[in-house]
């Protein structure tokens, strides 16, 4: 590790201020950021931590659905959650380990957009909103490819609204030593429509599976995608799993998804 300054806001408005500064760099939970600073591949010099603000944690019933604050610890999310949107606590209680759970945070996790993270299929596929210290962005135009999104400079996530279905279940493959997604299927029926999401899969990252979403309009039921097949191109190959093997995944994935909804 090297020298850094590091700060901790009480409130948005410092912490915006702060990361105004040059070479200023959120933290939230720090499971991505902390490692990929001591193996020096990124070095910022002002640590801009978001965890002292009170108004970015803590998960609740709003208006337009479950509002759950940025800094907001996976186990918090597992916990209280559960009540208003079973799927999506399921979720949160199965990434990482105890460690993980009780340190990383949603908004941690959706600002770095892993491929393989489980939050940003749980966000594509509620069709949730994602506030900022600037502005809401809808999740279809949030996620803009592997590491990617649609934060700019000195913007930061504040909360996360999550629209509540009227079923959902998240199924996930697990890569076992990282229990990162090898692959995983998000799927949610709502009054209007079904929303299909995948993370684990793509090299571009987490995307919507639309062929299985009109299917699955007409007929929730698992048998409504049987004909349907994925491409194996753009899918992830590694020492893990071939491209076509996570293209088969992905349809078995959300079968399961589907019947456990």
């Amino acid at each position: 590790m090297y020298n850094f300054d590091f700060v901790k806001p009480g409130n948005i408005a410092d912490a915006a201020k702060a990361l105004a500064t040059d070479g200023a760099q959120a933290l939230s939970g720090g499971q991505t950021l902390v490692p990929t600073m001591k193996q020096r591949l990124a070095s910022p010099s002002v640590l801009v931590s978001l965890t002292g603000i009170p108004e970015m944690k803590g998960v609740c019933m709003a208006d337009d659905g479950v509002s759950i604050g940025a800094a907001t610890i996976h186990q918090t999310v597992a916990t209280d959650a559960a009540k208003y949107y079973p799927a999506l606590a399921k979720l949160a209680g199965g990434i990482g380990d105890p460690a993980v759970r009780n340190r990383g945070t949603l908004g941690g996790s959706l600002a770095n957009n892993d491929p393989s993270a489980c939050y940003p299929s749980a966000v594509l596929g509620s069709g949730a909103t994602v506030h900022t210290n600037k502005r809401k962005i809808k999740a279809d135009d949030y996620f803009q490819g592997m590491f990617t999104t649609a934060l700019k400079d000195g913007e930061f996530i504040t909360s996360v609204t999550f629209p509540v279905p009227q079923r959902a279940a998240y199924v996930k493959f697990d890569q076992p030593a990282s229990r990162f997604a090898l692959t995983a299927v998000f799927v949610a029926k709502y009054a209007d429509g079904v929303r299909v999401a995948v993370t684990g899969a793509a090299e571009n990252g987490v995307f919507r599976w639309t062929e299985a979403e009109a299917a699955l309009t007409a007929n929730f039921a698992a048998s409504a995608i049987a004909n349907l097949t994925v491409p194996s191109k753009g899918m992830i190959s590694d020492l893990h799993g071939t491209s076509a093997y996570r293209a088969n995944l992905v349809k078995v994935l959300t079968g399961r998804a589907v019947t456990a909804a």
